[in-house]
């Protein structure tokens, strides 16, 4: 496995290396050891999560509240998502600022996404399964979230408007500025 940090500090690709033949490919989806190494810091995932989202699908942009807030792995089982991580850590040079990557299955690029991030993702390939690996249970009520087109953000989903589709919980979010805590940027590391 190649590890790429990018301009927003904490966030990693993960990029496997493959192990063809004439019969296909293997590879490592995930290595702990060579993987906290790179991190610097123990993360224990304990969780799979799998989302299965036809195209124009975006969930997002969400985090939880700072006791339950998660280390994300994203990967893409089947088609291709854009991912989006938001930078949420108050106190933060980048902070309010996103990073995106396409991940497929094709190209079988990961995005570790740790604490202190929004998350989120648009489909794009006509259906899409993603694998999320997450170091803490899901707790009911501690979601929270930002509208995916919060103007401060401007991210682009590369999703026609007319062709987006949203849950209703997506639908009610808050802006960026609106009534959310971000986390204290020295908290996370």
């Amino acid at each position: 496995m190649k590890y790429f940090k990018n301009k927003i500090d904490g966030l990693i690709v993960c990029k496997p290396i493959l192990h063809k033949d004439n019969r296909g490919f293997i590879y490592e989806s995930f290595k702990k050891e060579s993987f906290n190494n790179f991190i610097g810091h123990e993360v224990e995932f304990c969780q799979d999560n799998i989302s299965f989202s036809k195209y124009g699908v975006i969930r997002g942009l969400h985090t939880n509240t700072l006791s339950f807030a998660q280390n994300k792995l994203i990967s893409v089982l089947d088609g291709e998502i854009l991912d989006v991580a938001v930078d949420f850590r108050k106190g933060s040079p980048t902070f309010g600022e996103h990073f995106s990557i396409n991940l497929s299955s094709h190209n079988k690029k990961q995005l570790f996404v740790p604490i202190g991030f929004l998350h989120g993702f648009s489909v794009l390939s006509k259906e899409s399964t993603v694998l999320i690996k997450v170091d803490k249970y899901f707790a009911k009520g501690e979601s929270i979230g930002v509208k995916y087109n919060d103007s401060k953000l401007n991210i682009n989903w590369k999703i026609n408007d007319n062709n987006i589709i949203l849950s209703d919980a997506d639908k009610n979010l808050n802006n960026f500025n609106e009534n959310l805590s971000p986390f204290e940027y020295n908290i996370i590391s």
